[in-house]
């Protein structure tokens, strides 16, 4: 019932235009109409209302490869990650993918220069950040988040059997060791410094199990006692979005996690909705996975 109803939930949501909007009813986005289409993706057979959504996505595509998060939004963003992951597990290599791929091979943190290194060297930055490695942002142009840097880790993982470069290889282990370097002291993650003007930030239920899907296919012992304090976080937090990002980053590395209480989705929520779904044991959480360890 828990996983029927979430997912009767999102066919009944599809926009006419084949995408989905944060809300059942509200325009199309690409972020839910992403998750969407990983929860209801079957495998193998013919998707007619998945193809129309993935045909919308791919109208979103900018000159440059990046892709804009929805028809009203004019400049490329993060989501130009969650196209090319989309990409990867429906098994498109085309030349406007390689283009997206290279668009996220180029953008890099703000505060990976030449002026931040330096003053962080000298110790003229009041916090605890390693500033040596690139990450990504939201926006071209703007500082590293977690976030940002987990989604593009994962697209890059599923990408990376078809663009076995160098270039692809370096830039994911690199954006691994800056969420290895961007933990808290209390073994989780936050959206982006674990340390400001000398005082330690806590860790949140979101960005630890995003952080810990963008570390899929590292060595466990590299991060030891995340995965205990993401079940204690799971246990522990009211947040329903949380809880839901660490129930599929648990799953993707091995924990066996209790099932949810069965029950209806009595929500409009279609990013929560997908996220529920993909989470549970019979769920697609498989789709965030690595492919591969580099």
């Amino acid at each position: 019932m828990y996983l029927e109803s979430r997912l009767g939930f999102l066919r009944a949501s599809q926009n006419p235009d084949g995408g989905w909007g944060y809300f059942s009813g509200k325009e199309s986005w690409l972020e839910p109409t992403s998750y969407a289409m990983l929860a209801l993706r079957q495998g193998g057979e013919p998707e007619p209302a998945l193809d129309k959504a993935w045909k919308l996505i791919r109208s979103w595509q900018l000159d440059d490869g990046s892709f804009r998060p929805s028809g009203k939004v004019k400049e490329g963003t993060w989501v130009t990650a969650q196209a090319v992951m989309l990409a990867g597990i429906r098994g498109v290599n085309d030349a406007s993918v390689r283009h997206s791929v290279d668009w996220l091979l180029r953008v890099v943190g703000a505060e990976h220069n030449m002026w931040t290194r330096t003053g962080s060297f000298l110790h003229l930055i009041k916090a605890r950040l390693d500033v040596s490695h690139e990450g990504w942002p939201w926006m071209d142009g703007n500082a590293t988040w977690i976030e940002p840097t987990a989604h593009t880790l994962m697209a890059l993982k599923k990408v990376v059997g078809q663009y076995r470069t160098p270039e692809v290889e370096r830039r994911v282990r690199d954006g691994e060791d800056l969420v290895l370097s961007r933990r808290c002291t209390d073994g989780g993650w936050n959206y982006g410094t674990p340390n400001m003007l000398y005082v330690d930030l806590p860790s949140f239920p979101e960005t630890t199990g995003l952080a810990l899907l963008g570390l899929a296919g590292r060595k466990q012992q590299e991060f030891a006692g995340a995965l205990d304090l993401a079940e204690r976080f799971r246990a522990d937090t009211k947040s329903s979005l949380g809880k839901a990002w660490l129930q599929i980053a648990l799953r993707c590395h091995g924990r066996d996690v209790a099932g949810p209480a069965e029950g209806g989705f009595a929500s409009s929520d279609v990013m929560l909705a997908s996220l529920q779904a993909l989470g549970h044991p019979q769920g697609n959480y498989r789709l965030f996975g690595a492919e591969r360890q580099i």
